[in-house]
């Protein structure tokens, strides 16, 4: 996903972020029980949520990116609403 968008598209601390998630989120066994992985979805959902507002995001990439975010972690991941 990081590569369809391309460095002209986010920023290096934006790739940071998405990449600080992703990771969080693969290295996770409960998403209950693990406040980094939490504190990490919130910040990239932010993130989502601001380059949509500034429209350097379509809605619908921004729910992908979330989504793909969301399948690096823990199948019980996927009951978690998210709002984006």
């Amino acid at each position: 996903m990081l590569r369809d968008i391309g460095p002209a598209g986010l920023w290096p601390r934006e790739q940071a972020c998405i990449r600080d998630a992703a990771d969080a989120l693969l290295f996770c066994h409960d998403i209950a029980a693990d406040d980094e992985a939490r504190a990490a979805i919130a910040v990239v959902t932010r993130l989502a949520d601001e380059l949509t507002q500034a429209e350097r995001m379509t809605p619908a990439r921004a729910r992908t990116l979330l989504d793909d975010i969301w399948a690096c972690g823990p199948t019980v991941a996927a009951d978690i609403c998210l709002a984006a």
